[in-house]
């Protein structure tokens, strides 16, 4: 596996905000600070393929990382091209990121059935394996991690991937991938992060971005595994919950939650930069990613 994401990238929604020429000049910013890997989510916007393709042509050394490709999207064989194609394009940074998802959105925007979710990526990961492709091979292997919370999914990330992507997980839950993971395969976790020093306005801003992750089982139950329960989950999260998912304060805050997640056992931590305050989540966080660049030494 020749992928390098280096110790530290960026989770951001944001560059599906911008016009796509924007967002290339933008991602060429972040090569220029350093970061290892942008990581790119799929929901209802940008195709997230057609969308790594544009930053990776914008960009010369960054990885594109898709956080994540819903298997409900597209047929195995289709994610298998794309992967190849872009690998082929760009060898070595490319990183396709895999996800079941969740069932409201695939029952209530999809339209599709959402059962027996581990089946389902096992059987995906199959018909990946024996897809056709009669394309020009790409000299570099195309690489693949699951977004895996359970210890399940966890075990299928290290026998059938690269190793897994983490999001909404506590340092706690980084500790326990890897022991599930074995010490090879790659850790990849997301972290919400607010550059706030009030208390109060810091964890209104995280507990704005957490309210929809709070609705979906399965990151509730992944908490539950931690010892989390309904006085922590229910009302928007306590305060506890609130500070052991996203890392506040200034950048020697967010810094030192970075290194605990390498201390537990991540390669790679992808630190989602939210507003300062809840009224700022759609606002680019540029100036944010510039500081945090210098303060974690992300070159």
């Amino acid at each position: 596996m020749a992928i390098d994401l280096a110790p530290v990238g960026l989770w951001t929604f944001h560059l599906d905000l911008l016009p796509a020429s924007q967002a290339q000049g933008l991602v060429a910013e972040l090569e220029e600070l350093g970061y290892g890997a942008v990581w790119i989510p799929e929901a209802m916007g940008r195709d997230p393929m057609v969308h790594a393709a544009l930053l990776l042509e914008a960009t010369e050394r960054i990885v594109v990382a898709t956080g994540i490709a819903n298997i409900w999207n597209r047929a195995a064989n289709a994610m298998t091209a794309a992967q190849r194609t872009l690998t082929g394009a760009f060898p070595d940074r490319f990183l396709l990121g895999l996800g079941v998802s969740h069932s409201v959105m695939v029952e209530g925007v999809l339209g599709e059935r959402y059962e027996r979710p581990l089946s389902k990526m096992r059987a995906y990961l199959d018909a990946m394996d024996r897809s056709p492709y009669l394309a020009s091979a790409p000299a570099a292997e195309p690489t693949r991690v699951l977004a895996a919370l359970g210890p399940r999914m966890l075990q299928l990330a290290a026998e059938r991937a690269a190793g897994a992507h983490p999001y909404f997980v506590p340092v706690e839950h980084t500790a326990m991938a890897r022991q599930t993971l074995g010490r090879g395969p790659l850790l990849c976790v997301e972290q919400a992060a607010v550059l706030q020093t009030d208390p109060e306005q810091a964890r209104a801003a995280a507990r704005a971005h957490m309210a929809l992750y709070l609705t979906l089982p399965n990151y509730t139950n992944n908490l539950r595994r931690f010892g989390f329960g309904d006085e922590d989950l229910d009302g928007g999260g306590s305060d506890r919950l609130v500070d052991a998912l996203v890392a506040w304060g200034d950048v020697d805050a967010v810094a030192q939650r970075v290194r605990a997640h390498h201390d537990a056992g991540a390669s790679h931590v992808c630190l989602q930069v939210l507003g300062s305050t809840a009224d700022d989540a759609r606002r680019l966080p540029l100036e944010q990613w510039r500081r945090l660049a210098a303060a974690l030494e992300v070159r």
